[in-house]
Parts: structure tokens; sequence; C-alpha cells
């Protein structure tokens, strides 16, 4: 597993060059405008629900004495509430309807690695309408699967000390599902939708790894946002296509 991550990891080494050498950056257009869109509304709704959802929480102290300190800390765990599962929300659109994008910049990086002869002797053949459709039931089961873990993860965190491990729990159940999305692009030319899902199964380190990177560039303000899928799908692309080209050739060992 920890092996894997580090792969992950270290697929993002070299990204910038390969998007530059095959021109892929105008493929990343639209989906920028996406990410930057979405992130932008969802930025508006935090600052504005933030306050809603910490009255509701501060409904919770009975008391006169010490109400004002609670209502302030009400208001920041609310705001870090809704930015935590807007976060969410934000990475699963933006997969979703950018995955008509990113198909085919991952199945040009596939030619250029491995050559034509080898994209039309194994891929699927696919629509636009396809891909998004693709990208919505996957970023849908994914986004059920991640509140599901997220939300018992978030309350935990409360508990004192406990809290330091929900937060590193937290970042890898979105890391890991951050990965899986960027993964699929590729996979949904060699595999269908349930194959690919136990494909990153069996693949979780190198998901985690790709989607570590991933969460730690939107951090980067403005920047992050606009950079995060190019860098994100160049180095997913590149290793997920690296294990689908070692299996082919484990495959061929054992015939």
């Amino acid at each position: 597993m920890i092996k894997n991550i580090l792969k992950g990891i270290k697929a993002y080494a070299g990204t910038f060059k390969l998007i530059n050498k095959l021109g892929l950056w105008k493929y990343f257009g639209v989906p920028m405008a996406i990410s930057f869109l979405t992130a932008v509304l969802i930025g508006f709704s935090a600052w504005g629900l933030g306050d809603n959802l910490g009255a509701f929480i501060s409904k919770a102290w009975f008391w006169e004495w010490g109400f004002e300190t609670f209502r302030a800390i009400s208001d920041f765990i609310g705001a870090l509430i809704i930015l935590a599962l807007g976060l969410i929300l934000y990475r699963h659109i933006v997969m979703a309807l950018s995955a008509p994008f990113m198909s085919p910049v991952s199945e040009k990086i596939e030619k250029h690695l491995y050559g034509i002869d080898h994209t039309r002797h194994s891929h699927r053949n696919t629509t636009n309408a396809a891909q998004l459709w693709r990208g919505i039931r996957i970023n849908v089961r994914n986004l059920l699967l991640e509140l599901l873990f997220t939300i018992p993860i978030i309350l935990i965190g409360f508990i004192p000390v406990v809290g330091i491990i929900s937060t590193i729990l937290l970042f890898l159940v979105q890391s890991y599902y951050a990965g899986f999305g960027n993964m699929d692009y590729t996979l949904e030319r060699h595999y269908k939708y349930s194959e690919s899902i136990q494909f990153v199964k069996r693949n979780r380190g190198l998901a985690i790894g790709n989607g570590i990177v991933f969460m730690l560039v939107l951090l980067i303000p403005v920047v992050g946002i606009i950079l995060v899928l190019p860098l994100s799908v160049t180095a997913a692309s590149t290793e997920t296509l690296r294990v689908l080209e070692s299996s082919k050739t484990l495959k061929k060992d054992f015939q």
C-alpha cells in the first residue's frame, strides 16, 4: 500500500513537461473554467450558510453564561463543516462535468506512451455523452460513499485527542476518492463501470497517492483550483496506464 501511494505521488514528476510536449493545455480550458466557477460558488455558499448552521449548533447550549463564546465557536464549526462538505461536492461536480474533456487527454497520453496501434486495439469506443454519463455515475457513487465515511469521521473529530486522527482519516478518504475519479478517465476506455471499481479497489494506494497531491494543490490559493485537474489527470493517466500495461504483460506470460 505505502509503495503504491509513493508511486501515485511520484507520477506527478514531469507532468508539466508532458502536458507541454503533447499540447494538452487546450483540452483543460473548459474544465479549468468549471473548476474555478464551482469553487467560487461553493466558497460563497460556505460564507453565507456558515452563520446559519452555527446558529443551529448553538441551540445545544442551554445556559446564558458563555453563550456568546459558544456561538462564536459554533459559527466557526458551521463554516468548517460546510467547507468540508463543499470541498467534497466541488471535486465530484468538477470531475463529473469534465469527463468528456479529460478522456481525450488520457487517450493522447496513451498514444504517446504506447503507440496508436496499442490504443486502437485495446480501448472501448465511447461518445462524449457516454463519457459524461459515466463520469456522473462514478462521481455520484463516490460522493455517497465519501459522505457515508466523512460524516462519522467529522463527528468523531469533536472528541479530544481523537480529533487529530480523524483529521488524517478525513484527508485520506478525500484523497482516495479524488484519485479514484482521476484514474477513471483512463479506465473508462478499458473497463466497464463495475470492472473499473474493482480495479481501483485493487490499486487503492495509487488512488490515495494521486489524491494526496490533488488535495495539497487545492490548498494553493486560486492557482491550485486552476492547475489541479491538468496535473492530477496527467499523473493519474500515466500511472494507471503503467499498471494496465503490466497486467497485460503478465497475462501474456501465463498464456
